[in-house]
């Protein structure tokens, strides 16, 4: 695999984090995004990671315009996420569901927020494409820790979900 096609791979896969970390941050419900929660443990990170990498100003203008977009991005996605919620409320008072109109609305949401989500990758990769080699290698480094953890714990639900299923199937097999 050629240098350039490895850097276009590895931006995707450091935009797929980004992607992964702002879809989750902007489905979080609200009130789960205090000091203690996901939110505040993923701006920690970022702010971290800030500060390791010593950015110029005109990398710093590109980190601002970056973290703005994912912020006021996630904030529309909230805000279309309680759109559906508000209609389906609605939905419910009436008589017969009109399932037509709400697949139509989710698939409205589902596309404003792909646009939200390239927008904000986007913002993200101009930032990374900005910085030099040794920035590039601290940010690759916090994203390879990162999906490190990222795959400790799906590795750690999927024992207590095979642990959970063998124990309730058990009592069927004795039977």
């Amino acid at each position: 695999m050629s240098t350039k096609k490895m850097s276009r791979v590895l931006a995707v896969a450091a935009t797929a984090l980004a992607i992964g970390a702002g879809a989750a941050y902007a489905a979080q419900p609200a009130g789960h995004g205090g000091p203690g929660g996901w939110h505040g443990g993923f701006m920690k990170q970022l702010t971290q990671l800030h500060d390791q990498l010593k950015l110029n100003a005109d990398q710093e203008k590109q980190w601002q315009a970056a973290l703005n977009t994912m912020k006021q991005n996630h904030e529309a996605m909230r805000a279309n996420h309680q759109q559906i919620k508000d209609q389906f409320k609605a939905a419910q008072q009436q008589p017969i569901l009109d399932l037509n109109a709400m697949a139509a609305a989710h698939q409205q949401v589902e596309q404003k927020d792909a646009q939200l989500r390239q927008q904000t990758s986007d913002a993200w990769l101009s930032f990374y494409n900005g910085l030099n080699d040794q920035q590039k290698t601290t940010v690759s480094t916090a994203l390879k820790q990162r999906f490190a953890k990222m795959e400790a714990r799906h590795d750690k639900m999927r024992e207590r979900w095979e642990h959970h299923k063998g124990a309730a199937s058990a009592p069927a097999a004795n039977q």
